[in-house]
């Protein structure tokens, strides 16, 4: 009984975290003449990363409890990869980004060894 109760609740946290609180507001210019990977097609990969995925891998991405260490994830997975995984899930983890975000998002962490 007990574990169902943590179960139901880690799931519950981990959707609820999940959710994120992105901001959809499309005013930023595509190219802050950043070249640091971080930007793909107008998307703050980095921001995306710090609303969407810090509930679960950590503030600095150093993986806490069920959520793996992303920090390193460039040298243990392919920038396709990381791409399915944002988009499709893997485990607990829900698939959580689409299109432009999760391009963005794949790519900086695959700058991640």
């Amino acid at each position: 009984m007990k574990n169902k109760f943590l179960a139901t609740l880690f799931g519950a946290a981990l959707v609820l975290g999940a959710c994120g609180g992105g901001d959809n507001n499309a005013s930023e210019p595509a190219d802050t003449g950043k070249d640091n990977g971080a930007e793909t097609s107008g998307v703050d990969a980095e921001k995306v990363v710090q609303t969407s995925c810090i509930n679960c891998h950590g503030s600095n991405l150093e993986g806490q409890g069920n959520a793996p260490a992303l920090n390193d994830v460039g040298s243990r997975l392919s920038q396709d990869e990381i791409h399915d995984v944002i988009v499709n899930g893997k485990g607990a983890m829900p698939p959580m980004l689409k299109g432009d975000e999760a391009d963005a998002v794949a790519a900086w962490l695959a700058e991640k060894k």
